[in-house]
């Protein structure tokens, strides 16, 4: 029974991560973090990538490298900081809702998660609100979508384009 349970968990493994590998940039299909970074950094065959992705997903440590840009996470987040866009993935619906009304504790959020300034909050704000319909052009729009609009808006803004890496 024991074995049955090792076998399942080790051939599901890759399905529970793959979210987060994809969320993980380009990292093959173990994502970033320990397991690729350090423990299979040249795994080749389909089990060390198994392996990999178990150990990236299941201590931690992937959540860990994305939050702090290491463990071969730090290219993971594109243009802007850290988990935005994991963070537009999980709060779309109220993001949307908030950025048409230009204020609100979820497009705070996301402002503190960028890392502007308390002084360019409400530029931030109002570049957002103005430019609604270029980061939400439609109720189907994917986070993905959304977040090149946002970078897109914040580059175009004298005050913002500092926020967005130019990488």
């Amino acid at each position: 029974m024991k074995k049955l349970l090792l076998g399942a968990f080790i051939v599901s493994a890759p399905f529970m991560t793959m979210t987060t590998a994809s969320a993980a940039g380009g990292h093959g299909p173990a994502g970033c973090g320990l397991g690729t970074a350090v423990i299979f950094k040249q795994a080749n065959e389909w089990y060390e990538h198994v392996l990999a992705a178990t150990t990236n997903g299941t201590s931690g440590n992937q959540t860990f490298g994305m939050t702090s840009g290491t463990l071969g996470c730090g290219d993971a987040n594109g243009p802007l900081a850290s988990g935005v866009d994991l963070f537009l993935d999980n709060n779309m619906e109220q993001l949307a809702a908030e950025t048409a009304t230009g204020q609100g504790e979820t497009l705070a959020a996301l402002s503190e998660l960028i890392g502007v300034d308390a002084a360019d909050t409400a530029t931030f704000n109002t570049a957002l609100k103005a430019n609604f319909d270029q980061i939400f052009s439609s109720e189907a729009v994917t986070s993905g979508q959304a977040y090149d609009s946002l970078v897109s808006v914040m580059k175009q803004d004298i005050t913002l384009s500092k926020y967005v890496n130019q990488a």
